[in-house]
């Protein structure tokens, strides 16, 4: 006799919990064994809470409780929670990059929701890469999903200042490698500057990626910027838990929000608030598994005609904290709501422009109004030219704009070990109208694309009150990185594309008003070059590895796996 239930024929347990056979009562029996009754899980939508928690991810490390909220919240609604892990990448720890494994841990999460009993998916994120990497794996299967960020770490303190986690340490870094920072100080900072769980709380690729979470309409409002230790981080996160349980019974999938209008709203989002260059390759990549693409041409039309008005690190002065009590992501989605496909749907049922229409601002310090923008354009632009074919980019609100038009000398460093090795050696051939160039630090190149491109000034000119210089590279940057720093050159080196045949002396020219990058070398002399240069031996030949030089994408498409992206 099969089991009785209230339920829609079509939530999907029903296939595992259902049946009157051997494997009905397996299935049932196995739940058992884990002390639940069947009153609790029977004719009830089944809501997975896929965890990101892991000590090794400092971000993520308060993810457990946050799950119990979220449980709290599945119950209280008629659901029945299940928690399962999946990897958790941890962008500070792990090496060489976290990026090389965004794809890996999105196929963990995309393959957990397809194989286990699950009606809907609660995704718990923080750290840089868990967040696409979560989007991307539920995007794949399809299965109703909402997004619940563990949210910024409180604002660091030092003598009085505030500080953000990672722009505030490259600087004083900086002042440390000049000599005007002590070893004392230099220990206090390291004890201050990050003080709770959460993610960094700048504008970094983890404040912008749970930003462009909430901006594609896959959180709760008002979720993304919640600090970590905040207990409103606890409340929403059983809201949503709640929340998640209705979706399963409207069958509310990924495939009804991510659509072509949120990725507008959240590009537009992420140029209003200065979001991390990554934004550009994680939305690419998200995009990608639901069959829309997003040429980086759609990321510069998009940034000409979106001002800049979130005051946040490394744009502005404030930090994550400060926004959400100036009233948080609704806020900024408040002031451009000219600018929004406001008929978009979001997770929580309504559309976006339902979502913010009683969103207010608190502090026009930090969120400015569209009409008194920090800056008439977009935090991020993309380059072309004869050194980036297929496009690079670079984050104008955090450059030094004396430099956003410049010719200069290339110093070249052939690889990250170069550089490392040669960058503060007195002898170096540079000065302050140069520009550092580095190879081989793209998505097969490093491998992975690590956070290189924002190559250390050399030390020569520290010491002389150089505090930025133009750097070149196929690499990515922090997003809490600042300066006039090019990256995500495509082609990349290791692929054969023109950064590969840089060289010592080149003059190259980078314009950001025009969107410009060129050597200026004759046409004939790089294609020269080019016949004459040789691909290298690859990183790996085994595992993981190999899949991964096998089957990336460059940066214009997102870095994800050809066989990964949708009708592959």
């Amino acid at each position: 006799m099969s089991v009785t239930t209230e339920a829609p024929a079509r939530l999907r347990s029903r296939k595992w919990f259902d049946p009157d056979d051997l494997w009905g009562m397996a299935h049932r029996s196995y739940l058992r064994a884990e002390g639940f009754t069947r009153q609790v899980f029977y004719g009830k939508p089944v809501i997975g809470i896929c965890n990101s928690w892991s000590e090794m991810t400092t971000c993520n490390a308060h993810l457990r409780q946050v799950a119990e909220a979220v449980k709290r919240g599945v119950w209280s609604a008629g659901g029945f929670p299940l928690e399962f892990p999946t990897i958790s990448l941890g962008e500070v720890l792990m090496k060489p990059t976290a990026m090389l494994y965004r794809n890996l841990m999105a196929m963990d999460v995309e393959e957990c929701i397809r194989a286990y009993p699950m009606d809907a998916v609660v995704l718990l994120c923080g750290c840089d890469k868990t967040t696409p990497a979560q989007i991307m794996g539920a995007a794949s299967v399809d299965v109703p999903a909402i997004v619940v960020p563990g949210g910024p770490m409180l604002r660091g303190t030092w003598r009085g200042e505030l500080l953000g986690s990672g722009t505030d340490p490259r600087r004083l870094w900086n002042d440390k490698r000049a000599g005007a920072l002590s070893d004392e100080a230099w220990c206090e900072v390291e004890g201050s500057i990050s003080r709770s769980p959460g993610h960094c709380m700048v504008m970094g690729t983890a404040s912008t990626m749970t930003s462009m979470a909430e901006a594609l309409g896959m959180t709760l409002t008002g979720s993304a910027n919640i600090p970590a230790a905040d207990s409103r981080r606890l409340a929403i996160a059983e809201e949503s838990g709640r929340r998640a349980v209705e979706m399963a019974k409207e069958e509310l999938r990924p495939s009804r929000v991510l659509t072509r209008e949120a990725f507008e709203n959240a590009i537009r989002a992420d140029m209003a608030i200065g979001g991390s260059t990554n934004a550009i390759i994680h939305l690419v990549a998200i995009a990608g598994r639901v069959g829309i693409p997003l040429p980086l041409e759609l990321f510069d039309e998009i940034s000409r005609t979106t001002p800049f008005i979130a005051n946040i690190k490394p744009s502005g002065a404030y930090l994550m904290e400060d926004m959400y009590y100036a009233g948080g992501l609704p806020a900024v989605m408040k002031e451009l709501t000219p600018l929004l496909h406001q008929n978009a749907l979001t997770v929580t049922g309504k559309t976006m422009g339902e979502n913010v229409a009683s969103a207010e601002c608190f502090n026009r310090d930090v969120i400015k109004p569209l009409a008194q923008p920090l800056h008439p354009q977009g935090g991020t632009v993309i380059l072309r030219g004869n050194l980036a074919p297929h496009g690079a980019v670079i984050k104008q609100t955090a450059a030094s704009p004396h430099l956003q038009k410049h010719k200069g000398r290339a110093v070249v460093f052939e690889n990250y070990a170069d550089l490392t090795a040669r960058v503060d050696d007195p002898r170096l051939d540079v000065d302050e109208s140069c520009i550092l160039v580095l190879k081989s630090a793209g998505p097969k190149g490093a491998p992975g694309m690590p956070e290189w491109g924002d190559m250390p000034i050399p030390a020569k000119l520290l010491k002389a009150g150089v505090r930025d210089i133009i750097r070149i590279s196929d690499a990515r940057m922090s997003g809490t990185a600042y300066g006039t720093v090019v990256l995500h050159v495509s082609p990349e080196s290791a692929a054969g594309g023109p950064l590969a045949v840089v060289r010592d002396g080149d003059e190259i020219e980078l314009d950001v008003a025009e969107r410009r990058l060129e050597a200026l070398v004759s046409d004939a002399e790089l294609k020269k070059r080019l016949s004459q240069w040789r691909s290298p031996a690859p990183h790996f030949t085994r595992g993981y590895g190999r899949m991964f030089l096998e089957h990336i994408l460059q940066a214009h498409e997102g870095c994800d796996f050809d066989f990964l992206r949708a009708g592959a």
